[in-house]
Parts: structure tokens; sequence; C-alpha cells
């Protein structure tokens, strides 16, 4: 099962994260459970589209501190497997919130 793991971001993280980060990073990808990650923009752009026309505004916004910081795609057996994950990587990060969805197909 794959899941898309985000968090949010509201402090830069200092050198030492950066160690434990890359550590446990190089750990889920030789298994084979990590099959992407990267850090993201804050706000980005919203896009909606209505009336056959598509509208697109430039962040930043004012909500964008509640915006997604970074994501981990990964392939585990199950969602109990992907919860623990995220046990294990704001146990390294600190407090924060994201969320888990399944990735289908």
């Amino acid at each position: 099962m794959r899941f898309l793991l985000t968090h949010k971001s509201e402090q830069a993280p200092d050198e030492s994260l950066f160690a434990e980060m890359g550590a446990f990073i190089e750990e889920l990808t030789a298994s084979g459970t990590l099959l992407a990650t990267g850090g993201m923009e804050p706000g980005g752009s919203l896009i909606s589209f209505s009336g056959g026309e598509l509208t697109v505004t430039d962040g930043p916004f004012t909500e964008a501190k509640e915006a997604a910081g970074g994501f981990a795609l990964i392939d585990v057996p199950s969602r109990d497997a992907a919860i623990e994950l995220a046990r294990r990587f704001f146990a390294l990060i600190g407090e924060g919130e994201g969320r888990i969805r399944q990735v289908h197909g």
C-alpha cells in the first residue's frame, strides 16, 4: 500500500536534524519503503476550474503556515505501518502536525 505523508513546517531545521533525517531517509530508501521525499514551497499557487476556465492565483497566502512543508511517498503493508513511520519522523523533528493519505492506483 502506498501512502503520502505530509507535515507542516513552521521552523527551520538545524544541522543536527539534517544529519538525523539523512540517516532516516537512507534507512527507508535502502529497505524500499521510501519512494520519494522532498520539501515544498510555502503557499505555492492555488488553481481552480469553473465555467471552462482555469484560474491561477500565486501565493504566498495568509494561511501559508497551514500548508504542508514536506512530503514522503512510502510503500508499506498497512496504514498502521505508515502511522509507525510518522511516529518515528515526528520523534526526529519534534512537535507538529501532518496527514497520512493512501495513494490509489
